[in-house]
C-alpha cells in the first residue's frame, strides 16, 4: 500500500495520519504581512472642518435671444424687425452682460445664406457663441394604405 511512514519496521503499515501543516504557515505568513502593509492604507483620512452655511441655489438660466429671419431677408428681434446696425448694437450690449445669453436663430428655408452667415459672424464678433438653429421638426410619415 502506498500510505506509509518511512519507518522500515516489519510490521504492518499505517497510514500517515500527521497534517503538513508547513503551507498553511506559509500562506497565513504571506497573509500577515500583506494585511500589515495595507491596514494603514485603509484607514488613511484627512481631516476638515467644512463650513456649515446654506446658501440658496443659484438660478443659472442663461437669457435667450430669439432671431428670425424670413425669406425677404428682414431679420426679427423676438417680434420686433431690426436693421443691421441695430442687431450690432443689441448683440454687442447681449455680449457684454454678465452671463452671455443664448441665441436661437430661425430662418425661412428660402432664406439666402448670405444673411444667416451675416448675424451669425456679427454675433460671433459680439461674443455670443452658444447658437442654436430652431427648426420645425418632420412631419411624421404616415403609412401607405392598401
Amino acid at each position: 500500500m502506498p500510505f506509509g511512514g518511512f519507518e522500515r519496521h516489519g510490521g504492518t503499515h499505517q497510514p500517515m495520519a500527521e497534517i503538513n501543516v508547513t503551507p498553511l504557515v506559509d500562506v497565513m505568513l504571506v497573509l500577515l504581512v500583506i494585511f500589515i502593509i495595507t491596514a494603514p492604507l485603509l484607514s488613511y483620512a484627512i481631516r476638515l472642518d467644512l463650513p456649515n452655511e446654506a446658501a440658496p441655489a443659484a438660478d443659472v438660466t442663461p437669457a435667450t435671444i430669439k432671431l428670425s429671419i424670413d425669406a425677404d431677408g428682414l431679420i426679427y428681434w423676438d417680434a420686433d424687425v431690426v436693421g443691421d446696425d441695430q442687431l450690432r448694437a443689441r448683440l454687442t450690449a447681449a455680449g457684454r452682460q454678465s452671463t452671455a445669453p443664448e441665441v436661437h436663430l430661425r430662418a425661412d428655408k428660402a432664406t439666402r445664406y448670405e444673411r444667416i452667415a451675416f448675424v451669425l459672424a456679427t454675433a460671433q464678433q459680439a461674443g455670443l457663441l452658444k447658437i442654436g438653429f430652431v427648426t420645425e421638426p418632420a412631419a411624421a410619415a404616415t403609412p401607405a394604405r392598401p
